[in-house]
Formats: C-alpha cells, sequence, structure tokens
C-alpha cells in the first residue's frame, strides 16, 4: 500500500505536489469513490485508480537530459507558438515534464522525466542539489562583488544562499568576464538577479552541471537517456544533502 498522491507521480500524472493539488480538488477516484483528503493509501496493482474519469497507467520511467538551446520554451507546448523543448524529442512517446526549468533565453542541462518522485527530490529545496552555470556578464566584476555573491546577496525576495563564485574567464577587450556560479536554491530567474544586484547584466547564462552530472560534449539541442548509475547518483546526492543541512 502507498499514499495516493506517490502512486499518481510514480505514474507520470504530475509532480506529487501537483498530485496532491489533484486530490484535495476532487479529481481523483480509488475504485469508483473521490478521495479529497491526503493521506489515502491504496494498491496500484489491485486498485482502479482514476483522475478525471481516466484510469492510471505504470508507464516506463524515464529519465532525459537535454542541451536546451537558447530560444526555447521549458514547456510541453506555448499557446504564442515558440519552441519548446518536446520539438527536440519527437521520438519520446511517453510525457516526460522538465525537472525545474531555464529561462527562455538561458540554455544549457535541463532535465526531463515522468517519474513526479525523481522529479520532486530534485527540486525541493530543502535537498540542496547544486547546479552550476557559466554566467557572461557586463563588465569585468570586481573579486569584492564576487565574494558577496559567495555569500549570500539581497534580492526583492530575501537572501540568497551562500554560493560557490569564482572567474572563468576575463575578456578585457570585449569589457565582459564569464563567471562559473554553483547556487543551490530555484528561485525565479535567480543567477541572472544576482547579477543584477552587483551592477555587471548577464548577457549570456548556460548551465553546465545538474548535482554530479555535466553536459560534457552533448551538443545544442540534442538529448540522451541518463544511465541507473547516474539516476541512482543522483537521488543519493539528494538524500545526502537533505541529510547534512538537517544536522
Amino acid at each position: 500500500m502507498e499514499r495516493l498522491q506517490k502512486i499518481l507521480a510514480q505514474a507520470g500524472v504530475a509532480s506529487r505536489r501537483k498530485c496532491e493539488e489533484l486530490i484535495l480538488s476532487g479529481q481523483v477516484t480509488v475504485n469508483d469513490e473521490p478521495v479529497t483528503t491526503l493521506g489515502v493509501k491504496a494498491d496500484p496493482e489491485q486498485d482502479i485508480i482514476a483522475v478525471n474519469g481516466k484510469r492510471i497507467r505504470s508507464e516506463k520511467k524515464l529519465y532525459i537530459m537535454m542541451n536546451k538551446p537558447k530560444g526555447v520554451i521549458t514547456s510541453a507546448h506555448d499557446p504564442q507558438g515558440r519552441k519548446v523543448v518536446a520539438d527536440f524529442l519527437p521520438e519520446i512517446k511517453e510525457r516526460v515534464y522538465p525537472v525545474g526549468r531555464l529561462d527562455y533565453d538561458t540554455e544549457g542541462l535541463l532535465l526531463l522525466t515522468n517519474d513526479g518522485e525523481f522529479a520532486n527530490l530534485l527540486t525541493h529545496p530543502k535537498h540542496h542539489v547544486p547546479k552550476t552555470y557559466l554566467a557572461t556578464v557586463k563588465g569585468v566584476p570586481h573579486g569584492s562583488l564576487l565574494d558577496k555573491l559567495a555569500k549570500g546577496i539581497q534580492l526583492e525576495d530575501g537572501m540568497t544562499a551562500p554560493a560557490q563564485v569564482e572567474y572563468f574567464d576575463v575578456d578585457t577587450d570585449k569589457k565582459q568576464a564569464t563567471i562559473s556560479i554553483t547556487i543551490h536554491e530555484g528561485r525565479n530567474r535567480q543567477v541572472r538577479r544576482m547579477f543584477e544586484a552587483i551592477s555587471h547584466p548577464v548577457t549570456r547564462l548556460k548551465r553546465v552541471r545538474f548535482g554530479e552530472l555535466s553536459l560534457f560534449n552533448l551538443q545544442r539541442g540534442k538529448s540522451r537517456h541518463l544511465t541507473p548509475k547516474e539516476v541512482d547518483g543522483l537521488l543519493a546526492l539528494a538524500n545526502r544533502t537533505h541529510n547534512v543541512h538537517k544536522k
């Protein structure tokens, strides 16, 4: 017996938090009986579980790493007709969704899955999974400004957590620098806002690492399936960092 929201997430319906919302809004039934409270358990092998009248089916779990190009929406579809990540995965017939997001103007490492538990574990703030970006910025920020970013800087939605920040490349002719920054949070446009706060706006942003995963030579717009070892490594990292920060 498993909690209903876990069963739904594992079946690829949505993230666990979204599945909880589906339950609370009365869209889920077990053996034709509506369930509207959390904590209810069921047996996916024996019980008939449905969302909006459609019975859920267990599906093969997919874990995909993509090198998202700039100018692509991190979504399954876009009302404005812009390119979305699904356009780059024509061979994937199952419904997969992003683990976290990358802005329209941000490129690089994006994970996609149909495993809601996996997605929730990697994106929940309490798990502190590190993500590394290369940010090309206008001008060359002084080392003291990078120290401010590393210690935490005040944004409109609060103080940022400590980060790892260092110079990656400096081009004095172009009056720009590329900074490597590793953060453990996932606030909206966080890296861009951090550099705006020190008056060195980002002109290009690329995520190059997610946990222990890195892009290596994965070409822009291409994708590959994660190996079982890589999936297990990400899950172990999320659980390990959570336990460390609980102490």
